[in-house]
């Protein structure tokens, strides 16, 4: 291998790349406009439920309970009804997510120390969403209920009356359960694995269809020279996108860095050398633009978004996914992304996602450069 003639391969695609003016302004503009929209726009924080009120008691007590929903971050009374019919009209009008309905009666049940029934209506269709709702509702009147039975006991004994179990919560790392701190860093991922293995295997495979790539390969350029070679082109676009992502993080998002920066450069390094190598390896196989953008979509786009971790959590798909999941390179480097920016680990926990990165670059690097070798007739 010679690396003059890698060189050589090298500052022709930084020409050519710099002279495809709309395939670099794509690429250094896509993370930009995918980090707004997923970053403002994803979010899996449930608060301000819109939520409804039908009150047939309409007593002081009624009232109580209703001002601790109103008081509560996680629901926003958006008004009150007199009806099922009116709850029903909403829910179908995706007007609310959560109704409350105080049954007639329920002042008088307290007062007798009776159980006083409280209706919740929640809409299902968003069976996520719901559940959660329905854990705050839960968790709220739950409160409330110990908190009636305390005063009544206090009332008629003077005892107190002590929780059987005191939960005090701890949330390590992310404090604030804020979204953002950990779909920003799955993001990074995503926008790497697009970029990379898009607009290499586009911009090779326009290279078969321009016959370009047959007149390099009738050169005494090696195989792996031309990877290497252009590899190291877009690797320069990419660690330039990896840069912009993490400012935007940090600086935009104020994710917090726990961990080593320099870990963060290297294993973005490795994931951005298997990426590329795949999408080398897209265009060899294909040699079409039509086909290597589908292909690219299929391999990168997907598999990052849906099996990496990014937004869904792995434990609850099916064994068969689960076991596919383990392929993708994706599902590693967010595991780093997360250490890293999150819980601040190092690589003595880590190691093993970047033997796997690196891995992976090599055997792809190896099956693209074997692909290459096989020159058209």
């Amino acid at each position: 291998m010679s690396f003059r003639r890698t060189r050589a391969m090298f500052r022709k695609e930084i020409l050519h790349i710099v002279r495809d003016s709309r395939s670099l302004a794509m690429a250094l503009a896509v993370p930009i406009v995918m980090l707004i929209l997923f970053g403002y726009g994803l979010t899996l924080d449930v608060d301000h439920i819109p939520t409804l009120v039908y009150d047939s008691d309409r007593s002081p007590q009624s009232r109580d309970l209703i001002a601790q929903f109103a008081g509560s971050r996680f629901f926003e009374i958006i008004g009150t009804v007199d009806n099922y019919h009116a709850i029903e009209r909403s829910i179908d009008r995706d007007q609310c997510l959560l109704a409350v309905v105080i049954q007639r009666g329920f002042a008088r049940d307290l007062a007798a120390g009776r159980a006083a029934a409280v209706q919740l209506i929640y809409d299902g269709s968003d069976s996520n969403t719901a559940s959660i709702a329905k854990g705050y509702a839960d968790a709220m009147l739950g409160s409330y209920s110990l908190q009636l039975r305390a005063t009544a006991m206090n009332r008629r004994g003077g005892a107190r009356l002590d929780p059987p179990v005191d939960a005090r919560l701890r949330v390590l790392y992310n404090s604030e359960l804020k979204s953002k701190n950990y779909i920003v860093p799955g993001l990074i991922s995503v926008i790497l694995a697009i970029i990379t293995a898009l607009i290499t295997s586009l911009t090779i495979a326009r290279e078969w269809e321009m016959g370009t790539m047959e007149q390099l390969l009738s050169t005494p350029l090696r195989p792996a020279e031309i990877v290497l070679g252009k590899m190291a082109a877009f690797f320069v676009v990419g660690i330039v996108d990896t840069a912009i992502s993490i400012a935007a993080g940090l600086l935009v998002f104020r994710v917090p860095l726990r961990g080593s920066p320099w870990l963060l450069v290297v294993s973005s390094c490795l994931f951005l050398l298997g990426s590329l190598c795949w999408g080398i390896l897209i265009s060899a196989l294909t040699r079409s633009q039509v086909l290597a953008y589908q292909m690219g979509m299929l391999s990168s786009f997907l598999p990052a978004f849906l099996l990496s971790g990014f937004v869904y959590s792995i434990e609850n798909m099916p064994q068969a996914i689960q076991i596919i999941s383990h392929i993708v390179p994706a599902r590693y480097f967010v595991t780093i992304l997360k250490g890293v920016f999150l819980k601040g680990i190092g690589i003595e926990l880590l190691w093993g996602q970047l033997a796997f990165l690196a891995a992976f670059a090599v055997i792809v690097f190896a099956i693209a450069t074997r692909k290459l070798r096989q020159k058209v007739a």
